[in-house]
């Protein structure tokens, strides 16, 4: 009988490289990867087990095949995506691409809240607790490994198989106004949030997006992602900025200036209030 391939040979065939990094569950119910691959057409094979994907870094551009062709949404920075298993998928990547996937094993849906999710392709959503877990796993594996933390690492994972599987999207589905309002249009506005953080996003240039009156669009946002358009933009900012500290070396006022903040001290409370960190110790802590 041929050898069934898993989902990480068969995207590590399809992308000609193997995995930055991948771990796994001892009884393999799920297989967590970060891979990095650049620009260029890519054809994946259908995937033996559905796919959790979170775009970490790179450029904010990347679309996948729909039946007439490239979606006109991008992926960018900061969104996930749920590949279906038995799904042959196409992606566009417009420069370097930096993302994670985790697999759950196909015999874990049979019953599961979510499973209905897992049978379509859902491209390019906000998840900020999937993401934020994803991110947290990563700066867990790049640390000094013992005992203790390859421990916490296999539990933050099983969260976030948990997560998924009781559903992160049943809540947002019907939070989007439908009589005057569009799934589309709110995620216009996240994307130009989430594209350039460090940007100016008044309030009246991003309900203009969506054709809402301000204070209607505050209520419909806050509603949609559960954060206020400025909790989201500050939020923004800080992940990229942990980004910036991870992987450049600018300083914590250069990365301050280019996040928008008006100060280094307003960047610094910003980021303690959202990481319990200073910047300086989160580098420290997360660069290597």
């Amino acid at each position: 009988m041929a050898e069934t391939w898993t989902n990480e040979q068969i995207i590590a065939d399809a992308l000609g490289r193997g995995a930055d990094v991948q771990i796994g569950a001892r009884d393999n119910s799920w297989r967590l990867s970060r891979w990095r691959q650049f620009v260029g057409t890519y054809e994946l094979p259908a995937l033996p087990d559905p796919t959790f994907v979170v775009h970490i870094a790179g450029k904010p551009q990347v679309r996948t095949r729909l039946h007439e062709g490239w979606s006109e949404t991008s992926s960018i920075p900061g969104c996930a995506t749920i590949l279906p298993s038995g799904r042959p998928s196409g992606w566009l990547v417009d420069g370097e691409l930096d993302v994670v996937t985790l697999s759950i094993a196909s015999r874990d849906l049979h019953g599961a809240p979510a499973a209905d999710q897992f049978r379509t392709l859902r491209f390019a959503f906000a998840d900020p607790l999937g993401v934020a877990l994803t991110r947290q796993i990563l700066a867990e594996l790049y640390a000094p490994q013992d005992d203790a933390r390859k421990l916490y690492v296999s539990t933050l994972a099983d969260a976030l198989t948990a997560h998924m599987l009781r559903g992160p999207l049943a809540a947002n589905d019907t939070a989007f106004p439908t009589s005057d309002f569009s799934a589309h249009r709110l995620h216009q506005v996240m994307n130009a949030v989430l594209a350039r953080p460090g940007d100016d996003h008044p309030i009246e240039a991003l309900a203009a997006m969506t054709g809402l009156t301000p204070s209607h669009f505050c209520r419909v946002f806050k509603r949609a992602t559960k954060f206020t358009p400025h909790q989201y933009v500050m939020k923004a900012r800080i992940e990229r900025a942990q980004d910036m500290l991870t992987a450049t070396d600018l300083t914590v006022s250069q990365i301050s200036d280019e996040m928008g903040f008006a100060s280094q001290s307003h960047f610094t409370r910003a980021f303690r209030g959202l990481t319990g960190s200073t910047p300086g110790a989160w580098r420290q802590q997360n660069r290597h």
